[in-house]
């Protein structure tokens, strides 16, 4: 089964540190699923100030995780002169829940599907995983736009 690793990842996406969460995209499936892999970490960007003393990963970058492993999952199937000086931007998020409190130190699995596809527009959801523990769910729609140049 196809994986990418974080250098191919980023030949895929606009995203740098810190926002580039992802580190691997794992048990591909073209234009249909994958898994993201997120390794949170204590030395994580946001886990001095959210919260000091009981680090959290905010429920906004975990869904800000799913768009990226979405977009990379869309990139990585589409023909490169497709998709060559395109970026994807969420366009909705519908059904997000937070679960359980994802804690650094730990590796975050994100599941997800590509449910349809119309022209530029595309619709997903995704479930992460902490082990066996559901943390969150969300559907979300992004879309392909042009670079500005």
């Amino acid at each position: 089964m196809k994986r990418l690793d974080k250098k191919q990842i980023m030949q895929l996406l606009p995203h740098r540190e810190p926002m580039l969460l992802i580190d691997e995209l794992k048990d591909i499936h073209r234009l249909n699923s994958a898994t993201a892999v997120v390794n949170v970490k204590k030395d994580s960007f946001f886990v001095n100030g959210h919260f000091p003393g009981e680090p959290v990963m905010p429920g906004v970058l975990i869904v800000e995780a799913f768009g990226q492993a979405a977009a990379a999952l869309t990139a990585d199937g589409l023909d490169k002169a497709t998709y060559d000086n395109k970026l994807v931007f969420l366009m909705t998020i519908e059904k997000a829940r937070f679960r359980n409190p994802v804690i650094p130190d730990c590796i975050l699995e994100l599941k997800i599907e590509a449910i349809r596809s119309h022209g530029r527009v595309w619709k997903y959801k995704g479930i992460a995983f902490v082990g066996e523990k559901k943390m969150a769910d969300a559907q979300w729609s992004a879309t392909i736009v042009d670079r500005k140049k």
